[in-house]
């Protein structure tokens, strides 16, 4: 059973999720309960009694959170549910995905062919957008080796986990 600190946390997830990137509460809810859960994997059972929810309601949060690849989903031999967790191994996950940045900056050129013609004013939105849409993709994969490079420090200080630990969870990064 969650503490009330831990569905308090969980709340104000579901809060920021939504205030900030319009997702349905519940879907912030999740994440935030599973960033403070324990075990960090979960079953859908589990998570829908400890946040008082449906299983539909979680189940359409996990398919949220899974299509951002923001959580997986495992099954241990001889288990017959899924369990998620919170994967933060991928370029999604931690922010470095540069092809959204890379599919904006190709609709924004688009844009911008069907504007050839038309005057530098009209065509501002566009040009500013692909120009900074293409500054990310240049930026990204140095800020994500930057952050390799901070996350290996932080696990030799021992303020991290280490990739050894988290390999024996099945989670290795």
């Amino acid at each position: 059973m969650p503490s009330d600190g831990e569905i308090t946390f969980a709340d104000h997830a579901g809060r920021f999720y939504a205030r900030r990137y319009g997702m349905a509460p519940m879907v912030g809810r999740l994440m935030g309960y599973l960033a403070v859960c324990d075990p960090r994997e979960q079953s859908i059972s589990e998570l829908a009694d400890a946040l008082l929810a449906s299983r539909s309601a979680i189940a359409g949060a996990v398919n949220t959170l899974e299509s951002l690849g923001l959580i997986r989903r495992s099954r241990a031999a001889g288990e017959r549910m899924d369990r998620v967790y919170i994967d933060m191994s991928s370029q999604r996950a931690t922010g470095f995905d540069v092809t959204e940045y890379q599919e904006q900056g190709d609709l924004a050129q688009e844009g911008l062919r069907l504007l050839a013609d038309a005057p530098l004013e009209r065509r501002a939105v566009l040009l500013e957008w692909a120009a900074f849409s293409e500054f990310l993709v240049d930026r990204l994969p140095v800020l994500e080796q930057e952050w390799k490079e901070r996350r290996e420090a932080l696990r030799s200080a021992g303020k991290l986990p280490g990739a050894e630990m988290l390999r024996r969870e099945g989670r290795a990064r």
